[in-house]
């Protein structure tokens, strides 16, 4: 065999040696408890890695594998394209280091094939120089605002400079352009006519990027780190009281609709997921997204019917109804959806129009659940009445707040609290705020009930109970833990 290839056995390598489950895209993460456990990824070298090569390669390697996939007419699955993948990776990598030995560059050692193995077959199926720190457990975000300029923030909501993501911003855009569309299911648009990209990524984290109307190139991918979730386990993070616990877990069993709202990072995601555990697991549940970011349907044991929707922006030019080809909207899901035999609708984040797709939920009177980003509980429905107005001049604000006043019963408010001492920082996430949402005052069109109020450490506490949700004790609300706690002083 000639001097620069792989030895005789290639399967010796360490990219061959892992299972393939190690390298799948859409392999489940572990649970431990209700913490998510990334699996372990191989070893991922930081420094002495041809970058331009791996770039190079991974090119080679996607179009080899395109043609191939495309010959087999679509019938190799994924499993089938990352085995297939792994053997066109090291084939190209051979036939690298043959050139290598004819240019009088030397051959690599065997060590080095593997790193750049593993690093072309990261680039192809995973997220390339990203994939360590996503894989990074003490990793919550990670935030990129141009390829050497790389912030980790951690669990605790400390910062780290981190590594370079790419040789070049043109580099870096490059890969998210190759990211966005290598989607078999639903591949996005990444361009210049398209300079926004919003992507779910494996594990549970979401991409958002900008590009070209940006200076440089913008990335931050967020990392859900608590998949299957309860309120007990909130409890025990001391994130809410057990009393607080108590009236939200009778809530949702009663199906009152429920928006969640907090600040970027608050942690709203996290309490719909335990929000949700409180369903009964044969409850059919519908889940709306632009992106999905729930994954109810990925816990089978504990929601055993999930029929997930995605949203699917379209491509190309806009036609005479301004849509584009292949645009399919959450508004389309919710209408499809009727037809599913539905127990529960739950619309994920409320950031515009998908607005009316909520109300439409929450009218059906089934007990949906929603997020949005606002300052306090209050200024959730000042959000949402926006919101519902960007439909076009035929909503007026009457109209958006007669209709949120009737379907919204509870809007359940977090804070995100960062603190800095001799002792390092600490971050804590609270249920700040529950009110009770009613049809009423002639001057703003409803009426609020502060049912719990921060406290002075921040923390939800008794306040003021409707009638009306004194009947929640049927559903387990631990009333008497309540009236006991309420008007303590604070």
């Amino acid at each position: 065999m000639t001097s620069g290839r792989f030895m005789d056995d290639p399967r010796s390598l360490p990219l061959f040696a892992q299972t393939a489950a190690d390298f799948e895209e859409n392999a489940a993460p572990r649970h431990v408890g209700s913490v998510l456990r990334i699996p372990l990824a191989p070893p991922q070298p930081a420094e002495g890695v041809d970058w331009q090569l791996v770039a190079s390669l991974r090119a080679k390697a996607s179009d080899q594998l395109s043609q191939a996939v495309a010959a087999d007419r679509g019938r190799l699955d994924r499993t089938g394209q990352q085995e297939l993948g792994r053997a066109i990776v090291l084939e190209l990598i051979d036939t690298a280091m043959v050139d290598r030995v004819n240019e009088g560059s030397g051959s690599m050692s065997p060590a080095d094939q593997s790193q750049l193995a593993h690093a072309v077959f990261d680039s192809l199926f995973r997220l390339g120089r990203l994939q360590p720190l996503v894989d990074d457990d003490r990793i919550e975000n990670i935030i990129i605002t141009g390829h050497d300029r790389v912030l980790l923030e951690l669990i605790d909501g400390s910062l780290l400079e981190g590594p370079p993501v790419a040789d070049s911003d043109e580099d870096l855009i490059d890969f998210l352009v190759f990211l966005a569309s290598r989607s078999e299911v639903n591949a996005r648009a990444f361009s210049e006519a398209q300079p926004r990209l919003h992507l779910r990524l494996d594990g549970g984290s979401r991409l958002a990027a900008a590009a070209w109307v940006t200076p440089r190139p913008s990335v931050v991918i967020r990392r859900h780190r608590l998949m299957e979730v309860t309120l007990e386990d909130l409890v025990d993070l001391q994130m809410l009281t057990p009393v607080a616990a108590s009236f939200l877990s009778a809530a949702v069993k009663a199906r009152r609709s429920i928006v969640v709202s907090g600040c970027q990072g608050a942690g709203k995601t996290t309490l719909v997921r335990a929000l949700c555990a409180e369903i009964d697991p044969l409850e059919a549940i519908g889940t709306f997204e632009t992106e999905y970011e729930l994954h109810l349907h990925e816990l089978p044991d504990r929601h055993r019917i999930v029929h997930p929707w995605e949203a699917r922006p379209g491509s190309g030019e806009r036609g005479a109804d301004g849509r584009q080809a292949g645009e399919f909207t959450l508004d389309e899901a919710l209408v499809d959806s009727f037809r599913f035999n539905l127990a529960r609708q739950i619309v994920g984040e409320v950031r515009g129009k998908e607005i009316w797709a909520m109300i439409k939920a929450m009218e059906s009177g089934a007990g949906s659940i929603s997020t949005t980003h606002a300052s306090d509980a209050v200024a959730a429905v000042r959000k949402l009445v926006t919101c519902a107005m960007e439909a076009g001049p035929h909503v007026t604000q009457a109209l958006a707040t007669s209709k949120l006043a009737a379907t919204v019963d509870l809007i359940v408010h977090l804070d995100l609290r960062t603190t800095t001492g001799a002792g390092g920082t600490t971050r804590q996430r609270l249920v700040a705020e529950i009110i009770a949402l009613d049809p009423g005052e002639k001057e703003t069109g409803y009426a609020t009930t502060h049912v719990f109020s921060p406290d002075a450490s921040g923390v939800a506490m008794p306040d003021v109970l409707p009638e009306a949700y004194r009947r929640l004790t049927s559903h387990g609300f631990d009333l008497s833990g309540y009236l006991l706690q309420q008007g303590r002083p604070t």
